[in-house]
């Protein structure tokens, strides 16, 4: 498996990662290293494996074996707090566009002016300014997920988890999001992002991660992924062909 990436800033790494159910291997990863710069996007066909790998390393879910590091540390709470999650079908709080936000915030500590600062430099960078008192629960689907983005960055997370945010989203919605995240990434947020999608693999990635049947199959640049992969079977799922 070619695993060559340049390295920049935040590492997450993980070794001896299994988990199994019912005698059913769910997720082998021997090892895995993320460290480049820009956008790392886990790719490849349903049931891969990419959603339960990326909780691991959310420490949503524990392993049977092996360990997820950032930083050379282990995922403990203090680790965790410097990560947040995009879900693909966020729950959004009963509370006003701005009031997801201001919970965040409030969280965080800041004072009233503080929130209202962030709160409008949010709600702009998201293009949401017009929503800010709208209630959250009655966006669109594409608002919502970008709101959902939003309050993760509320935040300041040094790594942003995103699970398949645009998989329900037309192609405006989309792009949207799409701007929403390399912005982030631009200004330093890790991102890792999980999708099926290739065409978006393409437009976002630094690097790429295939997965197929829990296993990690290759990891590498995207040009060289995506382009020019050394997995026979890699070469087939970005050439269409199903695999299971």
């Amino acid at each position: 498996m070619r695993d060559l990436v340049e390295e920049s800033g935040l590492v997450i790494e993980t070794q001896g990662l299994r988990i199994s159910r019912r005698g059913q291997s769910l997720l082998d990863v021997p090892y895995l290293r993320l460290g480049g710069p820009g956008p790392t996007v886990i790719l490849g066909p349903n049931g891969a494996g990419k959603s339960l790998l990326l909780r691991c390393l959310h420490g949503l879910i524990q392993a049977d074996a092996g360990t997820v590091r950032q930083n050379g540390r282990a995922l403990d709470a203090e680790e965790r707090a410097s990560q947040a999650m995009v879900f693909q079908r966020p729950v959004m709080l009963r509370r006003s566009v701005a009031g997801n936000l201001d919970f965040v915030l409030r969280r965080r500590g800041l004072n009233r002016a503080q929130r209202q600062a962030r709160i409008a430099a949010l709600l702009a960078e998201g293009g949401l300014p017009s929503r800010a008192r709208q209630g959250a629960r009655s966006l669109s689907v594409g608002e919502a997920q970008r709101l959902a983005i939003l309050r993760a960055l509320a935040t300041e997370p040094e790594v942003l988890f995103l699970d398949e945010p645009t998989s329900a989203l037309d192609p405006g919605a989309t792009q949207a999001v799409e701007s929403l995240v390399l912005r982030a990434s631009a200004r330093g947020v890790r991102i890792v992002m999980v999708t099926h999608d290739i065409g978006q693999a393409r437009r976002l990635a630094a690097d790429v991660v295939v997965m197929m049947g829990g296993e990690v199959v290759e990891h590498g640049p995207a040009a060289q992924v995506l382009d020019d992969p050394a997995s026979g079977a890699v070469r087939r799922f970005l050439a269409g062909e199903l695999i299971f």
